[in-house]
C-alpha cells in the first residue's frame, strides 16, 4: 500500500488520476481506517488531504460559507457564524458519532461514504449546500444531492476529490433544521432522518421551503410534494398534517433489523413535522 500526502488539491486529483489498483481518499478516516482494520478494503494507494490549505476549516464569504473537506463537525459546531445561519447543518454534523469521532469526522467524508442514513446530508441538502469538486478536466460545482450514485457509491469520477462545501449566507428569514430517529440516545445511526429549509415572505408566510429525508431510499429523497405543501402556507395545522403525509408517501425504505418499512413510513412524516416547526420558527415564523 502506497501512501501520499498532497499539498494542493490538483496534485490530490492527479495521484488519484494516475492511480493504478484501489485508491482512496482519506480526510478524517473514522470510517475509511475502520474498513482498512477490518480487512474490508485492501488499498493500493492512499491519498492524505488534511494538509492541504485549500480544504482546511470554515470560511465566510460574500456568498455565504465555504467549508473545507478535511474540516472535522466539531469545527464546524465551533463556528459560530456558522451555527446562527444554518443551525440544522451544524446540528446534523455534531451527533455523528462519539466526541473523538468528532474531532476526525468531516461532512464530506459523511457525504462520499455514500450510506442512505448519513446525518450531514439530508440536511445539507434541503440547505442547498454545493460540492466543489477537482478531477482532471478542471473545476466543478454540484448540488450535494448529485454526489450520491446509491449505498457506498458516488458520482466522483476517477481522480475527482471533493475540496470543499459551500452554503449560502442564511438570512434572517430562512431557518433550518435536522432531526432523526435512532434506536438509542446517542452514538448511533438514523433509521429515518429529516433536514428541512424554510425561507418566510410578509406576514409570516412560506415562500421557499425544500425538505429532504434520509434513511427512506438509496438516496436522500428531496420531496418535492412538500415544497407544493409548504409554499404559501403559516404551517397551520392543516398543512403540517399534509406535509406528514406526502413525506411518507415518498419514502422507499427497507425492512432490516433497525426498523421496517411501516415503522420508516411513518416516522418520516412526524419528524418531517417536527422539524418543519423548528425551522419556520427559526426563521421568524410564530
Amino acid at each position: 500500500m502506497r501512501y501520499e500526502s498532497p499539498k494542493t488539491t490538483k496534485e490530490a486529483a492527479g495521484l488519484l488520476a494516475k492511480a493504478k489498483g484501489n485508491a482512496f481518499v482519506l480526510a478524517g478516516g473514522t470510517d475509511l481506517l475502520v474498513r482498512l482494520k477490518s480487512e474490508v478494503i485492501d488499498p493500493d494507494l492512499i491519498v492524505d488531504i488534511k494538509r492541504i490549505p485549500a480544504m482546511q476549516g470554515v470560511t465566510k464569504t460574500a456568498a455565504g460559507f465555504r467549508i473545507g473537506a478535511a474540516t472535522s463537525c466539531a469545527e464546524l459546531g465551533e463556528n459560530a457564524a456558522l451555527k446562527k445561519a444554518w443551525p440544522g447543518v451544524v446540528e446534523a454534523a455534531t451527533i455523528i458519532g462519539s466526541d473523538q469521532v468528532q474531532g476526525r469526522c468531516t461532512v464530506v467524508g459523511n457525504l462520499c461514504n455514500a450510506s442512505p442514513a448519513a446525518d450531514s446530508v439530508p440536511a445539507m441538502v434541503a440547505a442547498g449546500a454545493k460540492a466543489v469538486i477537482v478531477g482532471p478536466k478542471g473545476r466543478r460545482t454540484v448540488g450535494v444531492e448529485k454526489v450520491v450514485a446509491g449505498p457506498g457509491k458516488t458520482t466522483l469520477k476517477k481522480g475527482e476529490v471533493i475540496e470543499a462545501i459551500l452554503l449560502g449566507k442564511g438570512g434572517a428569514k430562512t431557518g433550518d433544521a435536522y432531526l432523526r430517529f435512532i434506536p438509542r440516545t446517542e452514538m448511533d445511526i438514523a433509521v429515518v432522518s429529516a433536514g428541512i429549509c424554510l425561507t418566510l415572505g410578509p406576514r409570516g408566510i412560506i415562500k421557499e421551503a425544500k425538505v429532504a429525508l434520509g434513511a427512506v431510499g438509496p438516496t436522500v429523497e428531496i420531496v418535492s410534494a412538500a415544497t407544493k405543501v409548504l409554499v404559501g402556507s403559516t404551517l397551520d395545522e392543516a398543512t403540517l398534517e399534509q406535509l406528514a403525509v406526502v413525506c411518507s408517501a415518498a419514502c422507499r425504505p427497507i425492512d432490516d433489523k433497525r426498523g421496517t418499512i411501516e415503522f420508516r413510513t411513518e416516522v418520516a412524516g412526524v419528524l418531517a413535522r417536527r422539524a418543519a416547526k423548528i425551522a419556520y420558527q427559526r426563521a421568524g415564523g410564530k
